[in-house]
């Protein structure tokens, strides 16, 4: 006989596998997509905000979202497995010390901001090439080099040449 605890996990892994949910945390600003349904059109309304709480109990994980709408605070808690959350996108990443941040009720303005949580990568990517792609680069700089000191040189002497004309027109010039 099956328990319903195991029933809940299987069934939150076959919405797993039919659905990607982000991960996020509290502080997170996020975009949540709600299906709403209207008379026979159905459509998705998102409500962007901070996630101030997240509950994690299998299939009845739910988190809460607060926005302020017209100077007006609203809250709204989704239920993470439901067929009517349509998406969750992470907008930024906040950076908080607490796992329900229900003191931003009380606050107002820029009190009530979060500061963004910074991701540092680590590591650089570098992708070795063949060795014929770096032999070949190496000649086509040495060309690129011989074409431009020949450029460079053919300006020097039109300046040079410029000048010299320029000298000559003074010289002829008479004197007033």
């Amino acid at each position: 006989m099956k328990n319903i605890e195991d029933i809940n996990r299987e069934s939150v892994k076959k919405i797993l596998s039919s659905k990607k949910i982000a991960e996020f945390s509290p502080g997170d600003t996020i975009k949540v997509g709600v299906k709403i349904i209207e008379g026979k059109r159905e459509r998705i309304q998102y409500f962007e905000g901070v996630c101030i709480a997240k509950k994690n109990r299998d299939i009845n994980s739910s988190f809460t979202v607060r926005k302020i709408s017209f100077g007006e605070g609203v809250e709204r808690t989704f239920a993470l497995y439901s067929p009517n959350v349509s998406s969750i996108k992470i907008v930024r990443s906040g950076k908080v010390r607490r796992a329900k941040l229900y003191y931003l009720r009380d606050r107002k303005g820029k009190s009530a901001r979060i500061a963004e949580k910074i991701k540092k990568k680590i590591g650089i990517d570098i992708a070795p090439e063949p060795k014929q792609a770096i032999e070949n680069v190496a000649s086509d700089d040495k060309i690129k080099k011989e074409t431009s000191t020949d450029e460079k040189k053919t300006e020097v002497s039109k300046v040079k040449k410029q000048t010299s004309d320029k000298k000559l027109e003074a010289e002829n010039k008479p004197k007033k």
